[in-house]
């Protein structure tokens, strides 16, 4: 029997802010209770981003299965509007899926053009077609069969986005009677700013409270090009510790309040007797800053941007399990269409985590990520570079060296230290590599030799 798939995505939940993988200050005893019964690959990341919108390409990567330069249809910097249309000639995750059988359904975010919605879904309620907005106020459609959605449809949500989502999920889940599996798309645009938490959930985080960690800097060490966008300038520069307090307060408030509502979503499975071939999966499309390195927003390629959730749950998959190898947030791509039984379309470059948990593979050596014409990152299991240009007389052409073993939270900076001169050659090569097969423009700049001041940053 083809399982249901509940697919549940976030919009700036990073990897690590998750009670059962390790983050003591933040709750969420529903997706702690996922990680209990299924899998959870620990060292997730997006593919990056050639926008400051980075939700719009990490989703086009999942939904195509392709890297950032083949998962839509532009490869212009800044080009919003040509980055959220996705390829006619690539086939999508869930339109394979519809294509198979699958009964599709989606509510919430999808931040990506209409005419790959309609590709995509069969039926929905309550989509929201932008990026971020007011979460008690936010504009919404229902499922429009001609795939144009005008804007004479589009109505107000009534109540918290978080709760009208689930509430239309709950509705579908509790109606659903055919005889096919579905497919359920839930987005939520929670923890994305404006962070507003219900008092209930606010009050769970006193600021005062919050522990910093030991990258919450007060400034960052260079210009890394990007300190004037809309995501830095929600805070004073350089930071205060008691607004970065608050703000941590408030995502972690925003987190604890979906957690909630999908423990909601997840009853209705239960209840219905759907649960028993549901696989839950849970994900974010990037992570978040939140004050670490003097950051606030994701526009970098700190393991705490980077790095995702990716949960998966239900029939087929390993109980109690976490797994530490490399993997890419778009490899869901391949992973459901196994699972689902779906033949995979030759475009999809992506890897599916059922031979790793399988033991069928292992993970990938090196990730990389990207974002812009600013920044590219490599990484292995323990060493990680990063590389920053400067453009357009902003930010610094720098090089950073990460020991992630003994440095988790990239506060040393080994690029001007000639003890590890081989492991900085042996990553920027993979760097180059990693950029030419991925049609990256900037692949063939020559690389630095570390620059002067590329010493520790702490």
């Amino acid at each position: 029997m083809r399982p249901n798939i509940l697919f549940v995505i976030c919009d700036d939940h990073r990897g690590s802010a998750i009670g059962a993988l390790g983050d003591a200050a933040v709750k969420t005893p529903v997706i702690d209770r996922l990680v209990a019964r299924g899998t959870a690959f620990t060292n997730a990341h997006h593919e990056g981003s050639l926008c400051p919108a980075v939700c719009v390409p990490a989703r086009s990567c999942l939904h195509t299965g392709a890297n950032v330069f083949r998962s839509s249809s532009s490869t212009t910097v800044g080009d919003y509007q040509g980055l959220m249309r996705l390829p006619s000639d690539r086939p999508l995750l869930v339109e394979s899926l519809r294509q198979h059988g699958y009964q599709t359904f989606v509510t919430g975010k999808w931040h990506n053009c209409r005419a790959s919605l309609h590709r995509c879904f069969g039926a929905g309620e309550s989509i929201f077609l932008g990026g971020m907005g007011d979460h008690h106020a936010l504009p919404v459609y229902d499922h429009d069969p001609s795939g144009e959605y005008p804007k004479a449809a589009e109505r107000l949500a009534e109540g918290f986005s978080t709760e009208v989502f689930c509430n239309s999920a709950i509705r579908f889940i509790e109606g659903y009677t055919g005889e096919n599996p579905f497919f359920c798309y839930l987005a939520f645009t929670s923890p994305h700013d404006p962070r507003t938490p219900p008092e209930e959930f606010a009050a769970l985080y006193p600021p005062a409270e919050l522990p910093l960690p030991p990258n919450a800097w007060a400034e960052h060490p260079f210009d890394p090009g990007v300190l004037h966008i809309r995501d830095e300038e929600l805070a004073g520069y350089p930071r205060d510790p008691g607004e970065v307090r608050q703000h941590l307060a408030d995502y972690y408030g925003m987190i604890s309040h979906h957690d909630a509502h999908l423990g909601r979503v997840l009853a209705a499975l239960e209840q219905t007797g759907h649960g028993r071939n549901t696989v839950v999966v849970y994900t974010s499309d990037h992570g978040l800053a939140v004050g670490q390195h003097a950051l606030l927003g994701k526009q970098n390629l700190y393991e705490h941007s980077t790095r995702v959730p990716l949960i998966l749950a239900g029939p087929g998959v390993p109980a109690g399990r976490q797994q530490d190898q490399l993997v890419h947030g778009f490899d869901l791509h391949p992973t459901i269409l196994e699972l689902a039984g779906v033949p995979l379309p030759a475009t999809v470059e992506a890897r599916s985590l059922r031979q790793l948990w399988e033991g069928r593979a292992s993970g990938r050596k090196y990730v990389g990520c990207l974002y812009e014409h600013r920044q590219r990152m490599i990484r292995d299991e323990r060493w990680k570079l990063i590389r920053y240009y400067r453009r357009e007389d902003r930010g610094s052409e720098a090089l950073q060296l990460f020991d992630l073993a003994s440095d988790p939270w990239e506060t040393c900076n080994r690029a001007a230290d000639p003890s590890v001169a081989d492991e900085l050659a042996r990553l920027a090569a993979a760097m180059r590599q990693w950029m030419a097969e991925a049609g990256d423009p900037l692949a063939d700049e020559p690389v630095l030799a570390a620059p002067a001041g590329a010493g520790p940053a702490a």
